[in-house]
């Protein structure tokens, strides 16, 4: 009988908890799968989508992967066709019916991280970055009723797949696009998708914020994150959107639900 697996692809992808996390869930689920990280850059994804047998269940995407394979992908659930934009695929059926379906998950993770610690508003929100992550992020915010929000890109040009998967919300905020660095009005969310290597000229931003969201979780914490907490400014940070999204990820690839506290208690994490 095949192993199950599943793994997630990247490139670079050795700093990646995802194993961590889904190796705890099928623990706990008594599953026997299997679960690792897979170094596949762009160009490279087409081929390693083709060469997967039948004993393959899940994929879960990092950068730059998250938009490259749409074209791959046979199916999408909604929220992937949102974003145009997949982190998770599930290999469904069997021989000339195998199918790829793509979904998103950072939408929702995102929507739950945020929520978990910040109950106050989030009508205005300032991201950084314009890449697919900031695009699940605001499409997460505009879940929780965002009507404004400022887009600070390094080249506001490559904004574009961005503002268009904002515009497929039912219900999308005005979003304004803006070179970094530019001068912003406090928000109720400081959103930030950009490494830490270049948030150290953007700390500034952290001052009148209502909380401070910042995804990376390697290194961590952040410039942003160390700015807020000398502020006293609440932090949602990497670690919170990875356990909620790959809480929903195991559960479409496994088709059971585990615990976030199971996932959380993997990374040594506290609510």
């Amino acid at each position: 009988m095949l192993t199950t697996r599943c793994a997630v692809l990247g490139s670079p992808v050795a700093h990646s908890l995802s194993p961590l996390l889904h190796r705890a869930a099928y623990a706990y689920l008594g599953l026997e799968w299997e679960y690792d990280a897979r170094e596949v850059r762009e160009e490279d994804l087409p081929g390693f989508v083709a060469s997967l047998d039948a004993s393959w269940r899940g994929l879960s995407l990092t950068m730059p992967l998250k938009r490259a394979v749409v074209p791959l992908l046979d199916e999408m659930g909604d929220r992937a066709v949102q974003a145009q934009a997949a982190n998770t695929v599930v290999l469904e059926g069997t021989g000339e019916r195998r199918r790829l379906v793509g979904h998103n998950t950072d939408i929702p993770g995102a929507a739950a991280a945020l929520r978990e610690r910040h109950d106050g508003p989030v009508d205005r929100a300032v991201v950084l970055g314009g890449g697919a992550t900031a695009a699940s992020v605001l499409l997460a915010l505009a879940d929780l009723g965002c009507r404004e929000a400022v887009l600070l890109v390094r080249d506001p040009a490559r904004a574009a797949d961005t503002l268009d998967a904002v515009g497929r919300h039912p219900s999308p905020p005005e979003v304004e696009v803006a070179a970094l660095g530019s001068a912003v009005p406090a928000p109720d969310v400081l959103v930030s998708t950009v490494p830490a290597s270049a948030q150290p000229g953007l700390t500034g931003l952290v001052a009148g914020a209502g909380v401070v969201f910042d995804v990376i979780y390697d290194p961590w914490p952040t410039p942003l994150a160390m700015a807020a907490a000398d502020r006293f400014v609440p932090v949602v940070g990497g670690h919170d959107l990875l356990v909620h999204q790959a809480v929903l990820q195991v559960e479409l690839m496994t088709g059971r639900p585990v615990p976030v506290d199971v996932l959380r208690n993997a990374l040594g994490a506290t609510p």
